[in-house]
């Protein structure tokens, strides 16, 4: 198990001791998934957070018409779920799908909590993760409520270039709230 990435993501907020890294480190589930397979699907049990070490996953939700909704990407260095059914141990509400190979590693609710209780400085490192997570969200909406679809395509590609060059062009419309039509329209445009 090569956890190098993870505990640098960690770094990037915490210090842990060694001791607590290895009891961390022992909490870690690795799980490898090909392209087009399924990490979690609407309706079932939502039991982990991922830690993405390689690949890129994508989280939509699918409408009983089958329109899907592009929520988020998830690549290298970013954690994933569906958080809210997660933390309230309810039916998922998102698809998660593998866009490319992936490798992960997975923590289950009761192990988070262990780890809460047995290295507490956890507890800051969830926090602040869940408040970018929170400030990214209210940042899209307000940009998809006020921004030109274009400028959020801009802003997207400008943020995002390897999600961008490696997703198909109708998950990023989704994602946009734009049809793929639309958006080949504005790409056209920029050439």
């Amino acid at each position: 198990m090569n956890s190098n990435l993870v505990f640098q993501n960690i770094s990037k907020h915490i210090r842990l001791q060694q001791r607590e890294k290895e009891f961390f480190e022992s909490l870690l589930q690795e799980v490898k998934l090909k392209k087009r397979s399924f990490l979690l699907r609407q309706g079932d049990p939502c039991h982990f957070i991922h830690f993405v070490n390689t690949g890129i996953l994508r989280a939509y939700h699918q409408d009983e018409n089958g329109k899907e909704s592009t929520i988020m990407f998830a690549s290298e260095d970013w954690w994933i779920t569906d958080m809210h059914c997660f933390l309230n141990q309810l039916p998922a509400m998102v698809n998660i799908q593998v866009v490319q190979d992936c490798s992960l590693f997975k923590l289950s609710l009761s192990d988070l909590n262990e780890l809460y209780k047995q290295v507490p400085i956890f507890n800051t490192f969830f926090r602040i993760l869940m408040e970018k997570a929170y400030c990214r969200e209210q940042l899209r909406t307000i940009q998809n409520l006020c921004i030109p679809a274009k400028e959020r395509y801009e802003n997207f590609i400008s943020k995002y270039p390897y999600i961008a060059s490696a997703v198909p062009l109708k998950h990023i419309a989704s994602y946009l709230g734009i049809t793929p039509e639309f958006l080949s329209t504005i790409r056209a445009q920029r050439q």
